[in-house]
C-alpha cells in the first residue's frame, strides 16, 4: 500500500486498471473523501482539492473533520504468542501494554 501525505493528512493510493488512473482515499476522516489522477503530480493536486472541499463542508456543517480514536483496541492473538509477549515484557520490566505500544511505534518508523 502506498501512502501520500498533505498537511497532516494521509491518503492510501491504489491503481485502478479499469479506469487507468490512480485512486486516493483520505484516511482517518469522519466521512469519506477520495480523488483520482493519471500521474503523481495530478494525484497530489487532486488530493489537495478534495481535502479542501471536505474541510469546507465539515466547517459549514460544524463537524470535526478527523475521526477520533480512543487509544484502545482489542487484539486476539494465539495463546503461545501472548505468553511470549508477556515474558518479553516482564524481562524488560514493562507492562504488556507498554511493550506492545513501543513495538508497534518502532515498526511504524522502520
Amino acid at each position: 500500500m502506498n501512502i501520500m501525505e498533505h498537511e497532516s493528512y494521509k491518503a492510501k493510493i491504489e491503481y485502478d486498471p479499469e479506469i487507468d488512473m490512480f485512486r486516493g482515499e483520505i484516511l482517518g476522516l469522519n466521512g469519506s473523501a477520495d480523488f483520482y489522477g493519471k500521474s503523481p503530480t495530478e494525484l497530489r493536486r487532486e488530493f489537495k482539492k478534495s481535502l479542501q472541499v471536505y474541510l469546507e463542508v465539515c466547517e459549514e456543517k460544524g463537524i470535526s473533520p478527523r475521526k477520533e480514536y480512543s487509544g484502545k483496541f482489542n487484539l486476539r492473538i494465539p495463546p503461545k504468542l501472548h505468553s511470549e509477549i508477556a515474558a518479553k515484557a516482564t524481562a524488560e520490566h514493562k507492562s504488556i501494554n507498554q511493550w506492545v505500544a513501543e513495538t508497534l511505534e518502532e515498526s511504524l518508523h522502520q
